[in-house]
């Protein structure tokens, strides 16, 4: 299992190459990346922060949870801290196993439980303005509907 906060860079390349094995019949990856818009804002960047020892150990116990509960051979769960331009992963998943159901189960449960239960905060720059996603609601004289 690889299981990291990083700073720079995530090589997804590199992480795919390193979950895989000859028994393996299937990779699954979640490759989130920084969209330019939000809700029909327009995005410049995004900084993520996170209580980065208690976010390790919880992001251990989900894939430990994913191995268990899906029954795949391997889990590589990485996310990216600071200042992330558009186009950027803040976050990789790759789930390693030997049929692909499994893997795409495990992948989706992995993303949707890390973002409601790991303290990493994702804070959005807009050209008008910024606010942390989910935490704080966009004031209403920004709010576009779309």
């Amino acid at each position: 299992m690889r299981i990291e906060i990083v700073d720079s860079v995530i090589d997804t390349a590199a992480v795919m190459a390193g979950v895989k094995a000859g028994a393996d019949g299937a990779v699954c990856c979640f490759d989130g990346i920084v969209r330019n818009n939000t809700r029909g804002r327009e995005t410049l960047y995004l900084v993520y922060e996170a209580y980065r020892e208690m976010a390790l150990e919880q992001m251990q116990a989900l894939a430990n949870e994913a191995v268990t509960k899906f029954g795949v051979r391997d889990v590589a769960l990485i996310h990216r801290l600071g200042k992330l331009e558009i186009g950027e992963t803040s976050v990789l998943i790759a789930v390693a196993s030997a049929h692909r159901g499994v893997t795409f189960e495990a992948c989706r449960w992995l993303i949707d439980t890390l973002k409601k239960t790991v303290p990493i905060w994702k804070k959005e720059h807009f050209i008008d303005g910024a606010v942390w996603a989910d935490g704080e609601p966009f004031p209403e004289a920004l709010r576009v509907e779309v």
